[in-house]
């Protein structure tokens, strides 16, 4: 009876330890994605004078200034390297940040199509952080400065060429 009692606890033992342990295993080889907000159309995406939560929020008068910027910077494959074209229309971001010190910018990465969807977030993740540091170390306060990543999900053009990768390797700032 002693045998029989040890093992029916025996087996209650293994079978409480099967199933926690199998309730707590971990999955491989998961990310974290972090989706932009949908539904962004020009500045009006990104806030403007509308309630609709956008990321920053300026003033009509920021945001007709604005598009007199150059606000598009493009990026080799699978990088996020602030070229020479790029420091160039950086350059005149931090001046009009300069004289507008009121000014919220968002930094929008971008990628092409190629590479798995999380991976194309991280990487339009890097860029605009890099497009964030690049504005930060010349002076730009990181207060007035928003980023996201939308990886592969909005291309600028369509097609499955070097051309039209090249042009959807990118980050956008608005206003």
């Amino acid at each position: 009876m002693n045998s029989i009692i040890k093992l029916t606890a025996l087996s209650l033992v293994s079978a409480a330890l099967a199933v926690s342990t199998g309730c707590a295993t971990k999955r491989g080889n998961t990310s974290e994605v972090v989706v932009a907000p949908m539904g962004i159309p020009g500045n009006a995406a990104y806030g403007g004078n509308d309630a609709n939560g956008g990321l920053v929020n300026n003033s009509a008068a920021i945001q007709a200034a604005a598009e007199n910027v150059r606000g598009v910077v493009h990026f080799a494959f699978d990088s996020s390297e602030i070229n020479g074209e790029a420091s160039t229309i950086l350059d005149q971001q931090v001046s009009f940040l300069s004289n507008n010190p009121t000014a919220k910018v968002l930094i929008a990465g971008h990628t092409d199509e190629r590479g798995s969807r999380e991976y194309n977030h991280a990487l339009g993740e890097r860029r605009s952080q890099a497009v964030k540091s690049y504005l930060a170390a010349k002076g730009v306060s990181v207060g007035s400065i928003e980023t996201v990543s939308y990886g592969e999900e909005r291309p600028v053009a369509a097609g499955s060429d070097e051309a039209a990768y090249a042009q959807n390797r990118r980050a956008e700032l608005s206003y």
